[in-house]
């Protein structure tokens, strides 16, 4: 009898096949690559969603961050942010119905932020929305890390935004020359961790691929 996949190895052939694709493809930094990767088309994904927000936060539980909210940057983070949130709350509501409040201790809700590009012209004028408790603990995310100036454009607005940072993640990390470094270094002393490498997304999407060819 098979092993039942993880929540993790379900998200993998997930991004292997929805997300994942080969080809000549120029990217966003201006270079080019054989491969792209649209994470999107997974964590938009009904089932994606679920398995995005169930193992992050399993991530987050490994390491031991315990943040009063989770954001990133438009648009990439905006479905990881609220797929997060409302596993949270599940979490919570599933252990004790009755509660309608977050509470301190193991149980607690995690709220979402997400930020703009740059500040809105009109309203509040406010480049963060959502989440907003000065000095809280907070995670950001990003679904593709490539040079990490999403990334790092995100840590800067919540930093302006007194949030303390106690974690930084991606979904799938590309590997690039400089980026992980870059991210690292505007993190610290938060960590930064990726729950994907490219590597791991086109092995899995070419394993995928071969047992289809010969089925």
């Amino acid at each position: 009898m098979s092993q039942a996949l993880t929540p993790r190895e379900k998200l993998l052939q997930l991004l292997a096949r929805e997300s994942f694709k080969l080809g000549e493809f120029k990217l966003s930094s201006g270079g080019t690559s054989d491969y792209y990767i649209d994470c999107r088309t997974t964590t938009l994904h009904a089932d994606g969603a679920r398995l995005v927000g169930r193992v992050v936060m399993d991530l987050m539980q490994e390491k031991g961050w315990r943040p009063k909210a989770i954001g990133g940057m438009t648009m990439g983070a905006d479905p990881i942010v609220t797929a997060v949130s409302i596993m949270s709350a599940q979490q919570i509501m599933t252990r004790a119905p009755a509660r309608t409040k977050p509470v301190d201790g193991d149980e607690y809700w995690i709220h979402g932020f997400l930020v703009r590009k740059q500040e809105k012209g009109h309203g509040t004028g406010r480049r963060i929305e959502g989440f907003s408790r000065k000095m809280a603990k907070v995670v950001i995310v990003d679904d593709v890390c490539t040079t990490g100036a999403s990334t790092i454009g995100a840590i800067e607005a919540a930093r302006e935004a007194g949030f303390d940072i106690i974690g930084v993640l991606c979904l799938v990390e590309r590997e690039e020359a400089g980026g992980r470094a870059a991210v690292e270094k505007a993190a610290a002393p938060a960590k930064f961790v990726s729950l994907f490498t490219a590597k791991e997304v086109r092995e899995e999407h070419i394993r995928q691929k071969k047992e289809a060819e010969e089925a």
